[in-house]
C-alpha cells in the first residue's frame, strides 16, 4: 500500500527521471532506500546511450551502486522505487539483490515482467520475491515517458 513516504521517494526519482530525459536517455529513475533509517543508499538514472551499456538501465546501476557502497552484492530488506515497472533483466537483479520491497509507478503492458509479460516473481523457477506496489505516481511517470517519446517521434519526423 503507498502512502506519503512512498510517494516522496518516488517523487526523487520522477526527478531522476526527468534529468535522465534532459540528456537523451529514457526518462526512468531508480532510488534505493533503507526502510529503517530512510536514508537513500543509492539513486540513478537510465544510461544506456551514455555508457555505450544495454544494462544501463537505473535499477541496475542503483543496485550496482549499493552493492559496492555496502560491500555485498545482497541487500536484503532494501527497498526500490522506480518509475516503471522493472523489465525481465531488472526484475532478474532485484530477485537476486533480495531486494525486500519494490514500488513502482508506471505499468510497462509491452516490456515490464513484474505484473505484465513473464512476471517474473510469480515464476516457480524466481527464488526471491520482494513485495511489490504498483501505481505510486503513475500518471506522472507515464506522462513523462510520454512526452518523451513524443518528442523524440516529432524530431525523427523532422530530419530531411
Amino acid at each position: 500500500m503507498a502512502d506519503a513516504r512512498d510517494t516522496r521517494f518516488m517523487q526523487v526519482a520522477l526527478e531522476l527521471a526527468q534529468a535522465a530525459a534532459d540528456i537523451g536517455e529514457a526518462p526512468i529513475g531508480a532510488v534505493l532506500v533503507d526502510p529503517d533509517s530512510d536514508e537513500i543508499i543509492a539513486q540513478d538514472h537510465n544510461r544506456p546511450i551514455g555508457l555505450n551499456d544495454p544494462t544501463g538501465h537505473a535499477e541496475i546501476l542503483v543496485l550496482r551502486e549499493a552493492a559496492e557502497k555496502i560491500g555485498n552484492y545482497r541487500l536484503t530488506g532494501l527497498e526500490l522505487f522506480v518509475t516503471l515497472e522493472p523489465c525481465t533483466m531488472c526484475a532478474g537483479a532485484i530477485s537476486h539483490a533480495r531486494i525486500g520491497r519494490l514500488v513502482y509507478a508506471a505499468p510497462d503492458k509491452k516490456g515490464g515482467a513484474v505484473d505484465h509479460g513473464v512476471k517474473f516473481f510469480d515464476q516457480p523457477t524466481c527464488h526471491w520475491r520482494p513485495d511489490v506496489v504498483s501505481g505510486v505516481l503513475a500518471g506522472d511517470s507515464a506522462e513523462q515517458l510520454r512526452s518523451f517519446f513524443r518528442a523524440r517521434r516529432k524530431k525523427s519526423v523532422q530530419k530531411p
